[in-house]
C-alpha cells in the first residue's frame, strides 16, 4: 500500500473576499493592535484587512515562510489545526502561545462535520490532505454546523476563583514559556540551574501515573520543545529530567510537574550517577 503523505498547503483557497472567520472577528471588534494571520495560505485575508487599515502580517509554512520575530496582540489561525497531524498541531499551538503578547488573544477556527480522522485525495495524482476533528479547551465564541471559533488567552492570565494549587492558580507574574491545549511550561521559581523549567499538565492530577497516555505523550512533546529553547538560550552541556511521585519520592506539590534541568560542566564536583543522587549514598557506584 502506498504511503499517504499529507500536503496541507493544497487546502489553501484562492478567495475573492474576506473569510468568514476574519469577517466575524472584525464585526465583533476582536481584531486589535498588531495582528498575525498564522497559516495564511495565499494571504487574501491579510490583503483585505490591510485595506481596512489593520496592521497585519501573514505567515504560512509553504506560501509565506518567513517566520515572525516579534509578538502580536491578535493572532488568527483559520482552518489550520484540522488539516495537520498531532505533532504539527502541538507545534502550532506552542508557536501561537509564544508569538502572542501576554495580554493578547488568539482565535482558532476549525471545521465541524468531520466524522473521523482521514486522508483524502486532492485530485492531484498521489497527493493527499489530512482532515480531523479538533476540540479545544478554550472559550468557544461561535459554533454552527460547519465551523467553530475558539478564543485563546495565555493560561496564566485566566482567573480561577477558589484555586489553591500553585499550578492551577498560576498567575501572570509567572513567565509562561510555552503552552499547548493540555500542557504549560514555566521557569522554576527556585531553579537548580540557569534555565530550569517545569512542564505541567493543565489538568489537576497528583500522580504522574494517573495521567492518560495522551497527557503523558503531550508532556514529553513539550519537554522536547523546551529542550530546543534551552539549547538556543543557554547552551547547556547536559540535562536531568525528573518527576517526583508521592511524598516518599520527594513530591511537595500535589500536581504533576516534570523538571527539565540544564546541566553545565563544573556545576557539581562529581556529577556521576545523576538522578541516582536522590538517595545520596547510591549516587556513586
Amino acid at each position: 500500500m502506498q504511503e499517504k503523505i499529507n500536503k496541507p498547503h493544497l487546502t489553501a483557497k484562492r478567495r475573492s473576499v474576506l473569510s468568514f472567520s476574519s469577517s466575524f472577528l472584525h464585526e465583533h471588534g476582536l481584531l486589535k493592535g498588531e495582528i498575525l494571520d498564522f497559516g495564511c495560505g495565499y494571504g487574501k485575508d491579510v490583503l483585505e484587512l490591510k485595506k481596512m487599515n489593520y496592521k497585519i502580517l501573514g505567515f504560512d509554512n509553504y506560501y509565506q515562510p518567513e517566520y515572525p520575530i516579534r509578538k502580536f496582540d491578535t493572532i488568527l489561525c483559520n482552518y489550520v489545526l484540522d488539516i495537520v497531524e498531532y505533532d504539527i498541531q502541538k507545534d502550532i499551538l506552542m508557536s501561537v502561545s509564544e508569538l502572542l503578547k501576554p495580554t493578547g488573544r488568539a482565535y482558532f477556527t476549525v471545521k465541524r462535520g468531520v466524522n473521523q480522522d482521514q486522508y483524502l485525495p486532492t485530485g492531484f495524482e498521489n497527493e493527499y490532505t489530512y482532515q480531523c476533528n479538533i476540540n479545544l479547551p478554550f472559550n468557544s465564541i461561535y459554533l454552527d454546523s460547519i465551523r467553530e471559533v475558539y478564543e485563546y488567552q495565555h493560561y496564566n492570565t485566566i482567573i480561577r476563583a477558589g484555586a489553591i494549587c500553585p499550578f492551577c492558580a498560576i498567575d501572570q507574574n509567572t513567565k509562561l514559556l510555552t503552552e499547548t491545549d493540555t500542557v504549560i511550561a514555566v521557569y522554576d521559581n527556585f531553579p537548580v540551574s540557569n534555565g530550569h523549567i517545569l512542564v505541567v499538565p493543565k489538568r489537576h492530577v497528583s500522580n504522574y501515573f494517573d495521567l492518560s497516555i495522551a497527557e503523558q505523550k503531550d508532556l514529553l512533546y513539550v519537554i522536547n520543545h523546551c529542550k530546543l529553547i534551552l539549547d538556543h538560550n543557554y547552551n547547556p552541556d547536559g540535562y536531568n529530567i525528573g518527576v517526583n511521585v508521592g511524598v516518599p519520592g520527594g513530591q511537595s506539590i500535589p500536581h504533576v510537574h516534570i523538571h527539565l534541568i540544564p546541566r553545565y560542566k563544573g556545576d557539581m564536583k562529581h556529577p556521576k550517577g545523576g538522578v541516582r543522587g536522590v538517595i545520596p549514598s547510591k549516587q556513586n557506584y
